[in-house]
């Protein structure tokens, strides 16, 4: 059986800002994330209270109650713990310490870089979730350093680079599992797709470091269909299931 990665989140976004609204919905959807939309305060507090969600990106100025008090009803009144994302042209030292204050867990001033908004909520949807990673990533004899990036295999340092590093972090984290080609692809590229050959060619240098200098190999290609890493002796795996 393939087993998918973890779903991206599921997002509130309480904007007013037609356009803005849009294109959220186009860069997220496309990461995978799913989102519910009010465009004015009302509709959005109620659905923050009604329906589960992993961020809410709350807009500071609505139509019917702004972004503040709905921040504040959220915390104080229904005792949301969801984490909270505030968006506003507001840029003053006080306006940050006053969205923090009224129960925001981050602050992004309009206009905004749409790659950083993206890597907030991740790292947001994490720490919801309680899905913090760890230091140090092992499948088998071969380890990863998450803060340095330094790679090791049977206590052999790695000489790996940029692109093989974050292929590889992919593999490690989702080992025993398959992960699909467009799912790397969009990982390591984002919406800048390489050609046809460029992942190959990655993945065969990966190889030669991880795989050639070493008796057993690790990264197994599942044809036409993308790449899994597995634990050369651990016997739960099926070798039937790598080619």
């Amino acid at each position: 059986m393939i087993l998918s990665l973890p779903h991206p989140g599921h997002i509130l976004l309480i904007e007013d800002h037609r356009e803005i609204a849009e294109m959220l919905f186009e860069y997220l959807e496309g990461l995978g994330y799913t989102l519910d939309h009010a465009g004015d305060g009302l509709t959005g507090l109620h659905l923050a209270i009604t329906q589960t969600y992993d961020v809410i990106i709350l807009d500071l100025m609505l139509p019917g109650i702004d972004g503040m008090e709905i921040c504040q009803k959220l915390r104080q009144e229904a005792r949301c713990s969801t984490p909270i994302l505030m968006l506003t042209a507001r840029d003053t030292m006080q306006d940050k310490i006053a969205g923090l204050g009224a129960g925001a867990d981050d602050y992004l001033v309009k206009p905004f870089d749409i790659e950083e908004l993206s890597a907030r909520l991740k790292a947001m949807v994490r720490r919801h979730r309680g899905d913090l990673t760890p230091a140090l990533l092992k499948v088998g004899d071969l380890a990863l350093d998450l803060a340095t990036l330094r790679a090791r295999r049977a206590g052999i340092e790695l000489d790996i680079t940029p692109i093989g590093l974050k292929i590889l972090k992919l593999l490690m984290r989702a080992s025993p599992r398959l992960i699909l080609r467009s799912e790397i692809e969009r990982e390591v590229w984002g919406d800048e797709l390489p050609d046809s050959d460029t992942l190959r060619s990655h993945i065969y240098n990966l190889r030669k470091v991880i795989d050639k200098p070493f008796s057993d190999p690790m990264i197994h290609t599942v044809q036409s269909t993308g790449y899994r890493l597995l634990d050369p002796h651990d016997r739960r795996k099926n070798p039937q299931q790598a080619c």
